[in-house]
């Protein structure tokens, strides 16, 4: 199937279009960017010329931040093509579910794609925890915003997200790992003076059994980054880490996965069959943990943040 590419800054040219060229179901025929372009392949500046110019290409993968992504999604799907949304696939709750009425409405395809849901592990890990007693769950994910976006302001902008731009991918893995639902009941976040959006936060969670579920953030990590989710239950504990990619289970590292391997990959051959098959699938409970993390948060004043 033909697919137009939206936004080629890092994300893009690191993972999605390597994801794209290794598919046997997609051919990138065009480009959307105001700046970046892929070599070989005809690049547009502005999404309307592009779907005025080619009713051949299906689909759209929009790349952009968040904010700007609604309008971009909204013209797409108005010109009934099938839409991908990196994560997160809106800057607010009711935009997200605006684009999936409209997508319903024009009868298309629209998939909010959550991409450490497809790291390695994690399908394991959510096998193993099923039949589980949770007694104890923390998230630490530490990592260096200078290496992971560096000199990217939009971050720290409003709508940016902050550190919930990576710790938002802890929350896909908890939503899609944990038999039973839980919500955010307090949080600490930590704005630099002179930024919009955090840069550390602390969060803690309603488990329905009891269970003590809590998370970490932090975007100013001086050595490796620490993507980990611990869990203890009565039957046994789980350490899930690199992000999803490394399973150990009672001291035992599980080495068990499909053959597709890498996280977008999974993603392109999940958005093949949804367009093939038709539907929506649009979860937006990571995004709904954000949101009342932002809600409920506490603010703390942090050190200014400069680049």
């Amino acid at each position: 199937m033909e697919i137009a590419l939206v936004g080629i800054g890092k994300i893009a040219v690191d993972q999605h279009v390597p994801a794209i060229a290794q598919s046997p179901d997609w051919d990138l025929s065009a480009t959307v960017s105001r700046n970046g372009s892929v070599s070989g392949v005809p690049a547009y500046t502005d999404l309307d010329r592009m779907l005025e110019d080619r009713p051949d290409i299906r689909v759209v993968s929009l790349c952009l931040p968040p904010v700007p992504r609604f309008e971009y999604a909204k013209a797409a799907i108005k010109a009934r093509r099938h839409v991908m949304l990196e994560k997160p696939p809106g800057a607010t709750l009711s935009e997200c579910q605006e684009l999936a009425e409209l997508a319903e409405k024009h009868r298309v395809s629209l998939y909010a794609t959550w991409h450490s849901r497809q790291a390695d592990m994690v399908p394991a890990a959510k096998a193993w925890l099923a039949d589980k007693d949770l007694r104890y769950l923390k998230i630490t994910w530490r990592e260096n915003v200078r290496q992971w976006h560096p000199n990217q302001d939009w971050v720290f902008e409003a709508g940016g997200l902050g550190v919930f731009d990576p710790g938002i991918n802890a929350l896909s893995i908890l939503t899609e790992i944990l038999p039973d639902p839980v919500h955010l009941t307090s949080a600490e976040l930590h704005f630099p003076g002179n930024r919009e959006t955090p840069i550390a936060a602390t969060c803690r969670f309603s488990h329905p059994a009891g269970a003590d579920v809590s998370l970490e953030l932090d975007w100013l990590e001086p050595g490796e980054p620490k993507w980990t989710i611990e869990a203890e239950t009565e039957q046994g504990r789980m350490l899930l880490e690199n992000g999803g990619g490394k399973l150990t289970i009672d001291g035992r590292i599980v080495d068990e996965h499909d053959g597709l391997a890498g996280e977008y990959p999974r993603l392109y051959a999940q958005m093949a069959q949804l367009v093939r098959r038709g539907g929506i699938d649009m979860d937006l409970s990571p995004l709904r943990h954000v949101a009342d993390a932002f809600l409920l948060g506490k603010r703390v004043t942090a050190p200014a943040f400069d680049w």
